[in-house]
């Protein structure tokens, strides 16, 4: 398989990623990117509502020799449950930034990986109009400005038990099942 962004080699049972909507999996476009930042570059291109980059692993070469011979489906392959690869192949975006490590021996991050700023901690993590409006139409209320930073420091918790939840499980990629769901 090539990247189909910058075109570079994946090779057998190497880590890739893939796009989440459907429209870019299917067998005519089957869109796969060697890294993240290439998943990324393919979305100036589409129109996405939601999308995010899902981890995968290529077939064996055994895997595909049977798919040229003809063999009618073969297992699953990709996506059975592997070990995680190893910190240097999995490539992240330099622009985004990344969690600090978590405190598990298996899951902490490498000596290079940058740490977030104090700024950033602080951020509004959530939109602050559609909060506001939400409030208004279902209650009548206003809403100070203050709230922003309090629920975005509840954001910033659940995204780190989201984060805690999938290195607890090997993953490198946080799912929607490691969010907390929340309380009624």
């Amino acid at each position: 398989m090539h990247c189909s962004a910058c075109r570079k080699d994946i090779l057998y049972e190497a880590i890739h990623w893939v796009c989440s909507v459907s429209t870019c999996n299917r067998s005519r476009t089957r869109l796969v990117f060697c890294s993240v930042a290439c998943w990324d570059s393919h979305l100036s291109t589409v129109r996405h509502r939601e999308s995010w980059a899902v981890e995968e692993r290529a077939l064996s070469r055994a895997a595909w020799a049977a798919l040229a011979d003809g063999v009618p489906e073969v297992e699953k392959v990709a996506r059975a449950p592997v070990a995680p690869a190893p910190a240097a192949s999995r490539i992240v975006s330099p622009a985004a930034p990344r969690a600090p490590a978590i405190s598990t021996p298996a899951a902490r991050a490498p000596a290079d990986v940058p740490t977030l700023s104090a700024a950033f901690e602080r951020d509004v993590m959530i939109v602050v109009s559609k909060m506001k409006k939400y409030i208004k139409d279902r209650s009548g209320m206003n809403t100070s400005d203050a709230v922003a930073e309090v629920l975005s420091d509840h954001v910033r918790a659940l995204c780190d038990d989201s984060i805690r939840a999938a290195a607890t499980d090997g993953r490198r990629t946080v799912l929607d099942r490691d969010v907390p769901r929340p309380r009624r």
